[in-house]
């Protein structure tokens, strides 16, 4: 076990590394472990969504909480850009396995771009798991356990119920091409509605504008589309917009957000589907810390799900209060 002293003030800190743009924030408890033997532990968590994103903030809460309930050093890390850049999260690896932590927690966006510092990570004696990104990945790169939803089960959930729905024509809304959790969402859609048509377009998760005009052209070319499922709230909110007033498109999403829920319960989105990216982060942390101080591995070895739930008009208001407490 990799464990050595360090001192990290509990604080939300933006930084620039040598290599690339970074946001981290590291959390310490304020006992230093107590009695538990682990006050030395340090994690450091890698993922592709800045804590300052309103899912990621709540995985980012996650790993705080988990870090001070457990008494271990934990420091999220995460590329400065809005889009998804995995050359940036790969510096930010190589810096976390320089950094000799006890464990590794990664999302894998892009297993091809990320192999070479995750195996490095590995090759080094550090164990590494993966949460949110992965769940097709992780036995193959070596990881000791993903934690997270199975993504294409998700989207065939969604396709589900979106065709129970009685919809005829649907739009799959990719916010982050590139990034492989997506694109099974998306396939797994199109298997759950069962032969309902269904195309995938992609918008621009730095431009809600640009993403708003690509998802109205898409329906104004296409007046018989009468669903659309979007991948995250990041999708979700110009797909809001541009659904004012147009009642006869339903509207679905993966993922939480303060903007999400108050759409489900105002009855202009149908659901939500909740992977609760807190127990993310916070059995993320708790399973690597386990492992790291005990050999102890929560699943054995296969997927910890998190999720699909399912966030509909009866249950957003309960979920909504949660939100506020930064949650869900």
């Amino acid at each position: 076990m990799r464990i050595r002293k360090v001192s990290v003030t509990l604080a939300a800190l933006a930084l620039v590394l040598a290599a690339c743009g970074a946001q981290q924030q590291a959390s310490q408890p304020a006992d230093d472990g107590g009695d538990s033997g682990r006050g030395d532990i340090v994690i450091e968590v890698v993922v592709h969504g800045q804590a300052s994103d309103p899912f990621w903030s709540v995985v980012a809460n996650g790993v705080e909480a988990a870090a001070n309930d457990l008494g271990i050093t934990a420091n999220y890390r995460a590329p400065q850009s809005d889009d998804l850049d995995v050359v940036a999260m790969a510096q930010l690896i190589d810096t976390a396995v320089a950094a000799e932590p006890d464990g590794i927690i990664v999302s894998i966006p892009d297993a091809d771009a990320l192999r070479e510092p995750i195996e490095a990570a590995i090759a080094a004696g550090i164990p590494v798991l993966s949460i949110n990104s992965g769940s097709d990945v992780f036995e193959e790169l070596g990881l000791i356990t993903h934690v997270g939803q199975t993504e294409f089960e998700a989207g065939v959930g969604a396709g589900e119920r979106m065709a129970a729905e009685g919809v005829t024509n649907t739009l799959c809304v990719n916010q982050e091409v590139g990034n492989a959790a997506l694109d099974l969402r998306c396939e797994g859609f199109a298997e759950g509605l069962g032969g309902v048509p269904s195309e995938t377009i992609a918008v621009d998760l730095s431009d809600p504008a640009s993403s708003q005009a690509t998802i109205e052209a898409a329906i104004s070319a296409d007046p018989t589309i009468d669903g659309i499922l979007t991948l995250g709230p990041t999708g979700a909110a110009p797909a809001l917009l541009a659904l004012e007033g147009n009642d006869a498109v339903k509207l679905a999403t993966f993922d939480l957000s303060p903007e999400v829920l108050e759409a489900i319960d105002a009855g202009t989105m149908l659901f939500a589907i909740d992977q609760q990216q807190y127990l993310q982060g916070y059995q993320g942390v708790t399973i690597m810390t386990l492992f790291v101080q005990y050999g102890l591995l929560l699943g054995g070895g296969d997927v910890v799900r998190t999720g699909p739930g399912f966030v509909t008009g009866d249950t957003a208001a309960q979920v909504i209060e949660l939100s506020s407490q930064g949650i869900r």
